[in-house]
This record gives C-alpha cells, sequence and structure tokens, in this order.
C-alpha cells in the first residue's frame, strides 16, 4: 500500500472504522436528502475564446524556435539517462500554432475511435449522475484540452509537436516530458500498448468476461506512461539544484497538491468533478506509482520492467506496493444476464467500476472527506447498461432510454450500508419525481444463504430505482421494470463467490495485448492523457521546484 499517498490523504486506511463513517455519513447527509451542501460547480460551457486569453498574442521568435529544436537531443539524451530506455532513432519536432493545435484535436475527436465511444457513452456518464443532463460534453472537452495543452508527442507520426505561444524557458521540462513518451514508444509501441479497445460494445455472455477481465487496463497504462513523463520533467528540474525525485520524496506531494488549475486555466475551474479528476489521476497518482517503484526497485522496474508487465488497474496504480506483490485486483462476477434482458435493450456499454470511480463518485455525492475515508474498503465493481430497443431517435439522444446496473463490493458490511445510504441520497441531483415506496425495506433472506438482504425502491420520472443491499454487497438497478430489476439482482447477487473465485478471472493467460473496454472515467482519462501534457501539471511541478529552491 502507498504509505506516503495514503499518509497525505490524511484517513486512508485498510479497512474503514464502521463507527467513523457513520459519523461522516450523518454529517453529510445531515437535513437533505438530496446532498446539497456540497453542490457542484454549474457545469457549463466556457464562452468561446477566453482560453489563455493573456497569453493569446505571444508568440515565440524564429531564433527561439531554432533554440528549442536544438534542444530536442539534449533533452532526449537526459530523459534516456533518467529512464534507463534507450534511444533507439532521432524524433521529429514541430513547432505548432493555436489553430493548428485546434485542428489536431477536433480530429482526435472525429477520426479517434476510443472518443466517438466517449462521445457515445456521455449519456451513461449523465445516468450515473457523474455529468449534469444539460451538460454539453464536446464543446467543453475542447475548450479545455484548449486551454491546458502544453506540447504533446503524436505517436502516430512520431513527432514532438512545441508550441509556438509558450515561452522557451516554459517549454524545456515539458519537452523532457514529451521526449519520454518518445522513448517509451520506441521501446514499446505506445499505439498498441495504450490503446486496444474494441470498437463494438458486448453482446453476449464471453464477450462481457472479456470486457470486465482486461476493463481497466488502458487507465492503468496512461498513469505509468503520464508518471514516468512527470517524473522526468521533475528530475529536469531538481537535478541544477542537487536534488531529486529519489533522494526529496516530499517533493511529490507539493506536486500533487498543487494540480488544482490556476487564474489562468479558467476553464478547468469550471470543470467538473468527473472531468477534473480524470485529467489529472495519471499524472498525479501515477507519479506517485512511479516515485515508489523506482525508491523500492530501481530505475529498470520502475521503467523499463513496468512497462514491459504494466499494471491492470486503477486499484494497483493507487496502491504500488499491492502491485509490487503481483496481487491480483478483484472484479465482481457476472453472470450471463442476456436472456433477462435482450428482449427489451440492447446492450449499450459495459465496464468496471474502479477504484478511482469509486473515489468520484463518493467525492461527488459526499464531499471529500467521506471519499477519502469510505474508498479505501472498496472492493470491486461493474455496470452494464442497456438502451430501449424501441426508443425512436429522439428518445436514443435522452438518458430515458437507458437502464443500468451497477454491483459494488465492498470489505465489510458496514461499508456497503454506508454506501448505499450515500447512493440513496443522491438519487434527488438527477431525478425528479423522486419518491420513496416505504413498503419496501427488509427482504427475507436469500435462497440458499443467510444473509439478509435490505432493499429500497424509488419512483422517478425515468422509472424505478431500485438499491438491494446484501452482506457486502450493494446492487443498483435504475429504469428496469421492478420484475426484472428484481430478477437482475437475485442473478447477480447470488452469483458472488470469494475474493479468489472472483480474482480468477484476471489471472487468466493472455493479457499481453488486451482488449479492455472503457471503465466510468476511463475514456476521459485516456483522451486527456492522449492529448499532451497538461498546463495544471507543469504549473504544480514549477512551483514545486521553485519551493526546493
Amino acid at each position: 500500500m502507498n504509505e506516503k499517498f495514503h499518509a497525505a490523504r490524511g484517513l486512508r486506511t485498510k479497512e474503514a472504522s464502521a463507527t467513523l463513517l457513520g459519523a461522516i455519513l450523518a454529517l453529510a447527509l445531515a437535513g437533505a436528502t438530496p446532498l446539497t451542501a456540497q453542490a457542484p460547480t454549474p457545469q457549463t460551457p466556457p464562452p468561446a475564446g477566453d482560453n489563455n486569453s493573456k497569453n493569446a498574442q505571444t508568440r515565440i521568435t524564429p531564433e527561439q524556435g531554432k533554440e528549442l529544436f536544438a534542444l530536442v537531443d539534449q533533452l532526449m539524451k537526459f530523459s534516456s539517462e533518467e529512464t534507463g530506455l534507450p534511444v533507439k532513432s532521432s524524433v521529429k519536432r514541430q513547432l505548432t500554432s493555436r489553430a493548428e493545435v485546434e485542428k489536431y484535436l477536433k480530429e482526435k475527436f472525429d477520426e479517434d475511435e476510443s472518443n466517438r465511444r466517449l462521445q457515445r457513452g456521455e449519456i451513461v456518464l449523465k445516468k450515473f449522475g457523474l455529468l449534469d443532463r444539460d451538460f454539453d460534453l464536446k464543446p467543453f472537452l475542447l475548450a479545455l484540452l484548449t486551454e491546458q495543452i502544453q506540447a504533446y508527442y503524436d505517436s502516430k507520426s512520431k513527432t514532438v509537436n512545441m508550441l509556438d505561444w509558450v515561452s522557451v524557458d516554459e517549454q524545456k521540462p515539458v519537452l523532457a516530458h514529451e521526449l519520454t513518451h518518445a522513448l517509451q514508444d520506441q521501446h514499446v509501441d505506445l499505439e498498441k500498448w495504450s490503446d486496444q479497445t474494441p470498437a463494438d460494445v458486448s453482446t453476449n455472455y464471453q464477450e462481457d468476461e472479456d470486457h470486465l477481465a482486461k476493463d481497466e487496463m488502458d487507465t492503468a497504462r496512461e498513469a505509468v506512461a503520464e508518471g514516468q513523463a512527470t517524473a522526468v520533467m521533475m528530475d529536469h528540474m531538481l537535478k541544477p539544484m542537487g536534488k531529486s525525485l529519489v533522494k526529496d520524496p516530499e517533493i511529490v506531494e507539493f506536486i500533487k497538491q498543487g494540480m488544482s488549475g490556476s487564474q489562468d486555466s479558467p476553464v478547468m475551474a469550471r470543470a467538473p468533478l468527473l472531468l477534473s479528476e480524470s485529467l489529472l489521476f495519471p499524472y498525479r497518482e501515477g507519479l506517485s506509482f512511479e516515485q515508489d517503484l523506482w525508491i523500492d526497485q530501481g530505475q529498470k522496474a520502475a521503467f523499463a520492467g513496468v512497462l514491459d508487465r504494466p499494471p491492470r488497474s486503477t486499484w494497483e496504480i493507487i496502491n504500488p506496493r499491492e502491485f509490487e506483490k503481483a496481487k491480483i485486483p478483484v472484479v465482481p462476477l457476472l453472470p450471463d444476464i442476456h436472456p433477462v434482458v435482450d428482449k427489451a435493450y440492447k446492450p449499450y456499454d459495459i465496464g468496471q467500476v474502479g477504484e478511482l470511480d469509486l473515489e468520484i463518485l463518493v467525492q461527488l455525492f459526499g464531499g471529500e472527506d467521506l471519499a477519502h475515508e469510505l474508498t479505501p474498503a472498496w472492493d470491486g465493481g461493474l455496470y452494464w447498461a442497456g438502451q430501449l430497443r424501441d426508443a425512436t431517435p429522439t428518445q436514443q439522444a435522452s438518458t430515458k432510454s437507458i437502464a443500468f446496473f451497477y454491483l459494488s463490493s465492498w470489505r465489510s458490511a458496514a461499508s456497503a450500508q454506508v454506501f448505499a445510504k450515500l447512493y440513496a441520497s443522491s438519487l434527488g441531483r438527477k431525478y425528479s419525481g423522486l419518491h420513496h415506496e416505504e413498503n419496501a425495506g427488509k427482504a427475507a433472506a436469500h435462497a440458499g444463504g443467510s444473509s439478509e438482504t435490505d432493499e429500497e425502491v424509488y419512483t422517478t420520472d425515468e422509472g424505478p430505482v431500485v438499491i438491494t443491499t446484501r452482506d457486502k454487497q450493494v446492487f443498483v438497478a435504475e429504469s428496469f421494470d421492478l420484475p426484472t430489476a428484481r430478477k437482475l439482482t437475485s442473478m447477480i447477487l447470488d452469483a458472488q463467490g470469494s475474493g479468489e473465485v472472483r480474482t480468477t478471472r484476471l489471472a487468466r493467460p493472455n493479457i499481453a495485448m488486451p482488449v479492455p473496454s472503457t471503465t466510468l472515467s476511463g475514456g476521459l482519462v485516456h483522451l486527456f492523457a492522449e492529448s499532451g501534457v497538461m498546463k495544471a501539471v507543469v504549473e504544480a511541478a514549477m512551483k514545486a521546484a521553485a519551493a526546493k529552491e
């Protein structure tokens, strides 16, 4: 377990205390059914043209451009020495304008399959309550990325792109970051290594299993790639002062604390929690992951070693010492649900709800303190979403056409109960006409078992919501009719076995070339990480380095 990460966040423990969880939950839920005390910032797209306005007219001179081009080979050598990854070929270099960056981003949205899948999945994010129903995701993402990108390495063209409106001094550490990606690309081929997402939604039990077994690999690999590059960037700043991430490990916490944007990042300041956390996760937690491996096992393990044997989940990224022990992340079992759902619904999305996703959900619904306390008690999760087969084209653009279920596993029954109550308290955020059916509640013990099942039923403008708690499991079914919801609840809760059974599916061979699906946050993490190094990260690193002078 990453002790520095947990200590910095103050409340991390191996298993959450039921008493403390109850106290925090009471505070979080006091006086409200839905949560209103920590309402999110309104999710509205920024007005056109407000990105980096004070720097919009800045252009580096032709002489400065030549200086930047000359720095590429020098910084490539530095990055190679830091990582131990050999330079196998020179890297093409290009000075890029703001208009060209915007064109590059728009092409990624229009042509990249994973980003098209992300846009298709926007409706699922809204159904979960991670985005407001009226939030327009694509223009906000374009504005956010245009504001944040400081440079980017294009793994298709093998070119490092430097921005003609960013000063030479600011671009030096950024180049060290992006040229680390070039070295990674020469070692593993980033196009294949980091993006194997299938174009099609799984439509049967075998495909469901395959998606779930490999679902978080992309997100974990992005964290490795960005964590390594950020470590090199940071050491480029620290080495002239005789310092380094290994010799001065406390510097990482300064960087992480500073990754919250600034007055120069107005779009970032307005970003919904899902977007800001997805943007920062691979840099923030990837950097901690890499630092721990570097300190514990040395340079080779932290760079070439982890590229050759990458983690498979955000749980391993957040808990690097569990990764060092080769522990297998847990994934709940999903039985064959298709005979139950396929007549009325066509499969729309499936995936894990990983530790990153869970922390975002809890923070959004209950606040940061509860998220820090409850997340370590998480023990796996998955979701499935279907779209009504008879939905019209207009209805298909609405969350009303979607039904989904979500299974959340916990390390203790007390934690499961806390999460169930928290989730129920959040329903008013996304549904109107919310009404709690008072005749639900305690149900009989499930067939063949002794655990008592607690069921809560709500009616909403988009159909019933059924939240069922059994021992360490919480199962949520939204917008299915009640008989279908209860049948799915029984099937999936009855299918859960021991931790050993639930993890054997991830230990299967044939994972060297993964075919992952996308977790709730996974598509966003991939989009941000693939687009280039972000301004919030560079500024945080520069401030941390300045503080150590």
